[in-house]
């Protein structure tokens, strides 16, 4: 029996985990995925991620592969799978993929989409996965300074102290602002690669751009400027989900 690689898209409620990886006092996604993988399999499975997501980030289109040795078919173990996890994690597809097909190693770009709740009044519906920001927000400067991102850039700025990076340069192919409802503004965000705490850091520095903090020409300054300490502070993590991974 050969070995078989298997490729998952995966949706979670990040709410309860302590981000995507497997860590040893805390549940995280990883490791409720490998847990109930072994279970199926009756073996250990490493499962490969295309990246982490931190503490409270949602996912709608987080990709992972996994080897094993098996003769379940793909559409099972998705089926079992579902069965075997919490309501907060769901396999929305499991495919059979090339031996050689890395889940991180072989990403193009990943989108993804903070959502802002901008009105006075909380939510309690919403306060699991917007940003609540109560005052009004100038939305077409934040879509002048968002603009800035486009392109290929250094954007140590926006990245967290002590990540491990060998670089912080990335190229963004796609940044805007889009409303979901009056209310409910949706930043999206398309690059090839994003830093720690990246898109969290972009997203409160615009913040400040749209309560006329600063201006856009402010944001393309701190983005130049390569200084963490001008951006704004980092954006809580509930707004946050991976929409999709590109390969």
């Amino acid at each position: 029996m050969s070995i078989q690689n298997f490729k998952l898209t995966i949706e979670y409620d990040g709410t309860g985990y302590h981000g995507w990886q497997r860590q040893k006092n805390h549940a995280s996604i990883q490791q409720e995925i490998e847990k109930s993988l072994a279970a199926m399999v009756k073996t250990p499975v490493t499962l490969i991620g295309s990246g982490r997501t931190d503490a409270g980030v949602h996912a709608l289109g987080q990709t992972a592969n996994f080897q094993c040795h098996t003769t379940i078919p793909a559409e099972a173990f998705r089926n079992g799978l579902n069965s075997l996890l919490p309501d907060d994690i769901v396999i929305r597809e499991c495919v059979e993929v090339d031996p050689s097909f890395h889940a991180r190693y072989d990403v193009v770009s990943k989108r993804y989409h903070y959502r802002i709740l901008n009105r006075k009044i909380p939510s309690p519906i919403h306060r699991r996965y917007t940003w609540h920001v109560r005052h009004p927000l100038n939305r077409e400067t934040m879509r002048l300074a968002a603009r800035h991102l486009m392109g290929t850039h250094d954007f140590k700025a926006f990245e967290a102290a002590g990540s491990p990076r060998s670089h912080s340069v990335r190229r963004i192919l796609h940044a805007d602002f889009v409303e979901e409802k009056p209310d409910l503004l949706v930043f999206e965000i398309e690059g090839d690669g994003f830093l720690r705490y990246m898109v969290r850091n972009i997203v409160s520095t615009l913040v400040n751009v749209g309560l006329e903090k600063i201006t856009p020409d402010d944001f393309r300054q701190i983005l130049l400027s390569r200084d963490r300490t001008q951006a704004g502070a980092t954006a809580p993590p509930n707004g946050l989900f991976l929409m999709s991974v590109k390969y």
